[in-house]
């Protein structure tokens, strides 16, 4: 009778002394580590990678935005590149901007006046849509080493341009670096946003032959001679073509229009169209543009019609812009 109460006995002490093993370990997997006297727990720093270089020259100073600006049109005039003007001013995709707004012309860590962000546009009541707007002027300067601002003056000298092998016009059509993310609408300051109305297809690109350059494929933009040659000491940089008004103007490449609008000073009735994230191109001096902002262009489809605008005789100014920068379209065209 002993042996069976003492084995009894010795269960509750075992479960016990279980316990208690259960306990330290349990103890010894919680102990706290406190640091040395004198040390210092620190969080890693949060770097902030700087902002892209510039790709062309910084202007510096500030824009107010008027009625019937895009931000290409601002970019444009001001000599820089759109991309860059967007990144310094916090705007994204599509780069909707409105009147009133200020814009800065120089990276955050240059600027020196207030970023625009902070304002809402606001309509005053019962005001008409404003009158086409006046840009100040901006000479360019010139930069031998960058593919700088160029001139539209008969007098003008300029390198020839380099030896070409033409393609012919049937040839395959070139996609247009970045054409996929080409925007269908794009938004003018002081406008409602509205689709661009579904266009016809496009005719067969003018005769004559093309040229592809930095994958787009280029087309003479007008017929005519060319009475103006680049010269990077103007103010206006690019060729002129002259010709009879009404003449048709055609879009040099396929692309987007992100401008069509009076607003610059010397250019006339303009139109701007966007072949790739690098290059845009210009048609000025029209008589009437056929062609809104956000609407899809192909190569030799007319886009307006050769006027004088803004200058004394019919002619087209023709621009090439490449990340911002002018360059000689001598050296993008075919030759002929």
């Amino acid at each position: 009778m002993l042996m069976p109460m003492d084995r009894y006995l010795q269960w509750p002490a075992l479960l016990v002394a279980a316990s208690l093993l259960a306990a330290c370990g349990t103890m010894r997997s919680s102990v706290v580590v406190e640091p040395a006297a004198g040390t210092t727990y620190r969080h890693a720093a949060v770097v902030t990678p700087p902002p892209a270089p510039a790709r062309t020259p910084i202007p510096g100073g500030s824009y107010q935005v008027q009625h019937g600006d895009t931000l290409y049109s601002i970019a444009f005039r001001k000599g820089v590149d759109f991309r860059d003007l967007a990144q310094w001013n916090g705007i994204a995709e599509p780069y909707t901007i409105w009147p009133g707004q200020r814009l800065t012309l120089a990276p955050p860590g240059r600027r020196a006046v207030t970023p625009s962000s902070v304002a809402a546009p606001v309509q005053a009541a019962g005001s008409s849509v404003a009158a086409a707007p006046v840009f100040e002027s901006v000479p360019t300067p010139a930069s031998p080493a960058t593919a700088s601002a160029g001139g539209v003056s008969a007098s003008a000298h300029s390198p020839a341009a380099p030896a070409v092998s033409p393609v012919a016009t049937a040839a395959k059509p070139v996609k247009p670096v970045g054409a996929a993310a080409a925007p269908s609408v794009v938004p003018v300051a002081g406008v409602a946003p509205v689709a661009p109305a579904a266009m016809p297809p496009p005719a067969t690109p003018a005769a004559g032959v093309s040229r592809v350059v930095s994958g787009v494929q280029w087309h003479w933009p007008a017929e005519g001679n060319l009475v103006g040659r680049f010269n990077s000491a103007d103010a206006i940089p690019g060729i002129e073509i002259a010709g009879k008004s009404g003449d048709p103007i055609r879009a040099a490449a396929d692309g987007v229009v992100v401008y069509s609008g009076n607003g610059l000073v010397g250019y006339g009735e303009l139109v701007i169209i966007k072949h790739s994230d690098s290059f845009l191109s210009a048609y000025g001096h029209n008589r009437k543009r056929l062609v809104k902002e956000g609407q899809q262009v192909s190569r030799g489809q007319q886009i307006a019609e050769m006027g004088s605008t803004g200058t004394t005789r019919n002619e087209l100014e023709f621009q090439i812009r490449k990340d911002g920068n002018p360059v000689d379209p001598l050296g993008y065209l075919p030759q002929r």
